[in-house]
Formats: structure tokens, sequence, C-alpha cells
């Protein structure tokens, strides 16, 4: 049986509680980040943990233990439920106070950590496959940088996608695709790697960060702005990155392939770079 934290103390899943209260389960008012684990390892730690330091600080709410507790924690847990290959969530809520729009002065945070178990991660078949998405409209709210819990039209997005016989959604506002339901998106056309510029349309990718420095490293051309679908549909390659898909090409679009309909060489080539440099920087 896993083992979660929840406020600093460990236990069985079966026996975690948080209040019915929690403003985390009756508004959403919570944020969380996702680390992937391989070898035992925790990768992109500093950047997760910056990302939610910004996310806590823009809704207002406090850091409930500091960087080096929350690493702690993590290692952990990684220990505790033996994880070699995985995931890491974090979950942190302005707490439990009774149900009041306004934002409470004197709750404590609630912060909840638990683990999934993913053999062979780094080893997805959909990496030599490809993933297939559809496009979609970008219903969701307007401060997408923060990473907050509120994940219900993504959600449905998703599944809608699963619907239409797609792995994912892309979604789209005034025309351009924003990101994935769970990920950040690319194209590449004329052999520059296109991606829409950081603001708050989208979220701040950790994983995208690592993988747009390590394409400038490798010489390849980035340019960030917003694409359009019918750019999208028209290029090379396209690819997503997240936390726990790393780089994953996509080889079709609404029903059409993208390039040759097969994974492209810089998507390979990226995913096969992050995957050895973050190895090397795990902690």
């Amino acid at each position: 049986m896993r083992i979660v934290h929840v406020n600093g103390e460990y236990f069985p899943e079966d026996q975690a509680r948080v209040s019915v209260f929690d403003r985390g389960f009756l508004f959403a008012d919570a944020v969380y980040e996702v680390t992937s684990v391989l070898d035992g390892k925790l990768i992109d730690f500093p950047g997760h943990a910056a990302r939610l330091a910004r996310s806590l600080a823009e809704l207002d709410m406090d850091m409930p233990v500091t960087e080096e507790e929350i690493l702690s924690i993590h290692r952990e847990m990684v220990t505790r439920n033996d994880i070699t290959d995985g995931l890491v969530y974090l979950q942190v809520t302005r707490g439990a106070v009774d149900r009041d729009f306004l934002f409470p002065e004197d709750a404590q945070p609630t912060i909840v950590l638990f683990t999934q178990a993913k053999p062979g991660l780094a080893d997805s078949p959909a990496a030599r496959t490809g993933l297939k998405v559809v496009t979609l409209p970008d219903r969701r709210w307007g401060r997408r940088d923060i990473k907050t819990v509120q994940l219900l039209y993504p959600s449905m997005a998703k599944t809608e996608a699963k619907r239409q016989g797609a792995d994912d959604a892309w979604l789209v506002e005034d025309g351009h695709v924003t990101e994935g339901t769970s990920n950040n998106a690319y194209i590449v056309r004329n052999g520059t790697i296109v991606t829409r510029q950081l603001g708050e349309e989208i979220l701040h990718g950790i994983t995208r960060r690592a993988v747009l420095a390590f394409a400038r490293e490798a010489q390849m051309k980035v340019e960030e702005r917003p694409f359009t679908v019918e750019e999208a549909r028209s290029a090379e390659e396209a690819f997503v990155t997240s936390a726990s898909a790393f780089v994953m090409p996509v080889v079709e679009i609404d029903g059409r392939p993208v390039g040759d309909g097969q994974p492209g060489p810089v998507a390979r080539r990226l995913r096969e770079i992050y995957l050895e440099e973050s190895r090397k920087a795990a902690i």
C-alpha cells in the first residue's frame, strides 16, 4: 500500500485524511507540481520548486515549508514507496476554514504528497509511435500560468479527444494553439522549432524551459510565437513536452498526418538530449 504525506506526517493511503472544509476541495484554491523520478532520482526538482513558489505567490498563499524540507519529503516519499521510475505529486491548498468566498486570513496551508509508480517511464511506446491529437476550443480561465488544481476543462478536453479516437487535445484560442491539456505544444516548420511564448495564456513548463535551452545549445533554431492550427497541420513535425512525457512526438492532428506521419528527427533528438542531460542533473 502506498504511503502518502499529509501536513508533516506519513500515512498508509487508506488512512490519510483532509478536511471537508479544505479550500482545495471547495474552491480548487490550491496549486500543485508533479516531479518525475528516473532511477530513483528527482528530475528538474529545482525548477518545480521555483514554479511552486511562484504559483503560491500569485495566489497570495504562504509556502508551508522550505524548499529544503520539500526536497527532503520528496526523497522520503521515493524511498518509502520504493519508486525507481514514477512521479511525485505535491499539492498545497490555502487550508481548511468555514466556507466563504473571501480568502481567509488565518488558514493554515494543507500540503499533500503521493507517488505513482511508472516502470519504464522513459521508455514509453508512445515515444516510438507518436501521439494523435485533435483541436478543441480553449475554455479555461485566463491565468493558465498559475499551476492550479482547477483542471476540469482539461479533463473534459482530454476525454473528448479519447472519444474521437485521439490521445490528447490541443487547445485553440483566436485561431492559435495555446497548449495541450497537460503539456506544452510545438511544431517544426522550415527546420525551426515554433512554440508559444510565455504569458498568462500557457503554463510556464519546467520541461519546456529545459528543452528549449537544450535545443539552442544544439544549434537548433527556436521561435517563440503563437502558431495557427493550419500551420500545425502543415508542419514538418509536432511534439509536446511535460514532466511525465518528457518530449513526445505528435504524428496526427485532426485526423491528418503531420509530415510523414512518423516521429520526426527533431523530436527524437530532443527527447534523447533531454533524458540524457536530466539524468545527469537528477538529485
